[in-house]
C-alpha cells in the first residue's frame, strides 16, 4: 500500500536486497530476454492476477519486485542496482527523478489506452511532470481525517484541520509519523503553501504541531486503520485509499458506529503515484505495453477492485457500481478538492529543512 514510513534501513542492506531478489527472479526468467520486463512497485498495490494476464497476452515474463517506501526505491533506481523497466514513485519522488535525468520520456503512440486517464489527474502531474512526458497516473487519493462516531460528538464532527486541536479530544488523536503529512496539516491550518521552503512559516508550523502534542495519542502510519477500526481513537490523518476497507470491516463486525472522512475545509494534498520508466531500462517496448495494459478499462476497474486506491481512470470509473462510484471518500467532488495541492520536490535543502524541524517536533 502507499506508505510514507521513514527509511529504516541502510543503502548497502537495500542494494544487496535488490540484487539478490534480482538474481533470483532471474533464473525464472524466460529463456528470450526480450521477453521479459522488471517492475519495481509498492507493495500490495497490484491484483496479482492482472501480471499473469498481462504474461498470457503478451508472452513477456514479468519480474515483480516491491518497495516500501519512495526513500527506499530511490538509490536502487540511481544506482543501477537492478535495471527496473517500470516503476511505481509518488509525485514529488517523481519530480526528484526527472531533475537527477533518471527517467525517459514515455512514447505515448505506443500506449493509446492512455486516453482513458481523466485529464483532471494529468493537470494535477504538472506539478511534478510539467509536460507529463514522464508519468501515466496510475492511483490516487487525499490526505484527511478519519473519525469515529461514537467518540466525537455530533457538534464537533470534523470540519477544519483546525478540530485535531481540540483539547476535549486530548490522547484520542491520531497523527501521520510523517514530515511531510504532518507539515501539511499545519500549513493548511496557517494558509500557508503546502510546498513552502520559507523558514520562518515551518517555524511557525513546528510550533503549531508542538503545541497540538500533548493531544496526540500517537504518531502512526498503517496502524491508523487498525486503531480506527477497533475504537481506540476519536479522530486520525489518514489516507483517502484505506476507507474502503474501513467501511467494509466495520459494516461486517456489526458496529453500533460509523468511521467517516472528512477533506477539511482549508484543502489537503492529493497525492498521484504513476508509473515511469528509468532511463536504464532494457525493455522500454515491453514496459509501454505493461503500462497501457494497466490503463485499459478493464484491467484498471479490476485493479480498484483489489487494492481500494482510487483510480484516475475514468473509463474504468464509469463501470463502476454506482454505490462505488458515489462514495465521496474514495471520490471527493471537484468542490472538495478545490484548495487541495501536489507535494513537489523541495530540493537537497528544502528535505533537510523539513527533516530538521520534524525532528525538534518529535523531541519535545
Amino acid at each position: 500500500m502507499k506508505i510514507h514510513r521513514l527509511l529504516r534501513c541502510s543503502l548497502p542492506v537495500l542494494l544487496a536486497a535488490a540484487m539478490g531478489a534480482a538474481l533470483s527472479a532471474c533464473g525464472k526468467g524466460s529463456s528470450d530476454p526480450n521477453k521479459e520486463l522488471y517492475v519495481y512497485n509498492w507493495g500490495e498495490y497490484i491484483d496479482q492476477e492482472l501480471i499473469s494476464q498481462f504474461e498470457q497476452e503478451t508472452g513477456i515474463h514479468v519480474i515483480y519486485d516491491t518497495f516500501e517506501t519512495n526513500e527506499e526505491m530511490l538509490p536502487i533506481i540511481e544506482t543501477g542496482a537492478v535495471r527496473y523497466d517500470v516503476v511505481c514513485p509518488s509525485d514529488y519522488i517523481i519530480r526528484k527523478m526527472i531533475e537527477k535525468d533518471l527517467l525517459q520520456p514515455i512514447d505515448f503512440d505506443q500506449v493509446p489506452n492512455f486516453a482513458n486517464i481523466d485529464p483532471i489527474y494529468l493537470e494535477k502531474s504538472r506539478g511534478f511532470d510539467p509536460e507529463n512526458r514522464y508519468s501515466v497516473p496510475y492511483c490516487w487519493g487525499t490526505v484527511g481525517i478519519i473519525y469515529n462516531t461514537s467518540l466525537v460528538d455530533e457538534a464537533d464532527a470534523p470540519t477544519s484541520w483546525a478540530d485535531l486541536w481540540n483539547p476535549k479530544y486530548k490522547n484520542n488523536i491520531l497523527m501521520q509519523d510523517s514530515v511531510r503529512d504532518a507539515f501539511m496539516v499545519g500549513e493548511k491550518l496557517l494558509g500557508y503553501d503546502i510546498n513552502t521552503t520559507d523558514p520562518k512559516e515551518l517555524q511557525a508550523v513546528k510550533e503549531k504541531l508542538i503545541e497540538q502534542k500533548p493531544l496526540v495519542q500517537a504518531y502512526v502510519i498503517d496502524q491508523v486503520r487498525d486503531k480506527m477500526i477497533g475504537g481506540e481513537a476519536a479522530m486520525a490523518v489518514i489516507y483517502s485509499g484505506e476507507m474502503l476497507y474501513i467501511q467494509n470491516e466495520v459494516a461486517a463486525s456489526g458496529a453500533d458506529y460509523e468511521l467517516r472522512y472528512v477533506i477539511p475545509k482549508e484543502g489537503t494534498n492529493v497525492w498521484i503515484d504513476s508509473w515511469v520508466i528509468p532511463k536504464n531500462a532494457a525493455h522500454k517496448e515491453n514496459a509501454e505495453k505493461w503500462i497501457d495494459f494497466m490503463c485499459r478499462a478493464d484491467v484498471a476497474k479490476k485493479n480498484f477492485e483489489y487494492i481500494t486506491y482510487p483510480t484516475p481512470n475514468k473509463a474504468a470509473f464509469e463501470l463502476l457500481d454506482a454505490n462505488l462510484r458515489n462514495n465521496k471518500a474514495l471520490f471527493p467532488d471537484a468542490e472538495a478538492l478545490k484548495k487541495s495541492q501536489v507535494y513537489t520536490y523541495l530540493g537537497e535543502d528544502g528535505d533537510a529543512l523539513y527533516d530538521n524541524l520534524w525532528k525538534e517536533v518529535k523531541a519535545e
